[in-house]
């Protein structure tokens, strides 16, 4: 969108065209009301990022016609929370889009976003946290940040974590995925400097309460530096970590 506006401002500048033609290109800025929803072009100004789409519990039809609205814009389109059977509805009309099975995500990379200032790590305590640090990790490289995956490395088996320790000493932002009873963040605070933030996984056992005792647990931690998203919110999460890495 930025890139939109520019082009427009520059062509007006120029004289290659009207005032009315430049507004006839800028009736849907700042938003496009498309009925069932409100496309929030002009967030890509504000945020420095388009607008996201949370496919879950959207129909087909309408998770075409917002990405549509985007990708018309010039715009980089990430979609969240996309289940595999509704990729398949929607892949013929989105035929650019590169799909992310465990993660669950769609992409469509039309302009390179601002590259991130340093690394980013998304460490996951289980394997079973994977889909939700998956998340997290695609989340983050979509805004141009680089990534390293390190998984299953919970408190099960600490020296497996300790095997990663110079990627994530290196690393400028932490991103730790548990489930069970989510002591990892706090054990990573502990031995690194640069920032956590926690990621509460609905994995466990009855008493997990769906991630709720990895939640409590993730709030209540001890060492200082730890932030946390809500349960299984592998976007939230990256999504933070990306500005952090932009500072």
């Amino acid at each position: 969108m930025k890139a939109l506006l520019t082009e427009i401002l520059e062509k007006l500048y120029q004289k290659e065209i009207t005032p009315e033609e430049a507004l006839e290109k800028l009736t849907h800025f700042p938003y496009q009301d498309l009925g069932f929803a409100k496309v929030d072009h002009s967030r890509e100004l504000r945020k420095g990022a388009p607008e996201v789409i949370f496919g879950q519990g959207k129909s087909p039809e309408q998770i075409i016609k917002i990405a549509s609205a985007i990708l018309k814009k010039g715009s980089n389109l990430l979609i969240t929370r996309l289940p595999s059977e509704v990729y398949k509805k929607i892949k013929p009309r989105l035929k650019k889009g590169d799909y992310h099975p465990l993660a669950r995500c769609l992409t469509v990379i039309n302009s390179r976003p601002a590259e991130g200032r340093g690394r980013i790590a998304v460490i996951s305590a289980g394997t079973s946290d994977i889909p939700v640090a998956e998340e997290a990790a695609l989340t983050a490289e979509f805004f141009g940040n680089s990534v390293d995956r390190i998984y299953d490395v919970g408190v099960a088996g600490l020296h497996r974590l300790l095997g990663h320790y110079e990627t994530i000493r290196e690393a400028r932002v932490l991103v730790v995925v548990a489930g069970m009873e989510g002591a990892l963040p706090s054990v990573v605070a502990g031995l690194f400097r640069a920032p956590v933030i926690a990621v509460p996984t609905s994995v466990g056992y009855g008493a997990n309460f769906q991630g709720l005792s990895a939640l409590l647990a993730m709030l209540n931690s001890c060492p200082g530096g730890v932030a946390v998203v809500n349960i299984d919110n592998g976007f939230g999460a990256g999504y933070l970590a990306s500005l952090i890495n932009h500072l």
